[in-house]
């Protein structure tokens, strides 16, 4: 995998934040915040209303699987409520990864 750039990914980012927060004030919107994702479970969000697919996939996001994930969402979780399209660039994928990567559980930058 790739080293991505964060400063890049915080830009390609905004793509998200119609529906994922991230950072020490972020709250669920219409999609859950998005703090120490990596390593969780998904559908583990407090607070949350996740899609009954998402909440039983038993996936646990590591680096590999959102990556698969963030390509085609429905494909990896049929039945998701994310209906975003997918990054298709691998050059995004690592910028989002590398920006992502960088907030713990309570949002605090590493």
């Amino acid at each position: 995998m790739a080293a991505g750039d964060a400063a890049a990914g915080e830009k390609i980012f905004l793509r998200c934040r119609a529906c994922h927060q991230i950072g020490e004030t972020a709250r669920n919107a219409v999609g859950p915040k998005l703090n120490g994702l990596f390593g969780r479970h998904s559908g583990s969000i407090e607070g949350y209303s996740y899609s009954p697919a998402n909440k039983n996939s038993g996936i646990v996001w590591d680096e590999p699987t959102f990556r698969d994930y963030i390509k085609a969402p429905q494909a990896k979780i049929p039945g998701t409520k994310m209906t975003f399209p997918g990054l298709k660039s691998d050059q995004e994928i690592d910028d989002v990864v590398a920006f992502l990567k960088q907030f713990d559980a309570d949002g605090k930058k590493k």
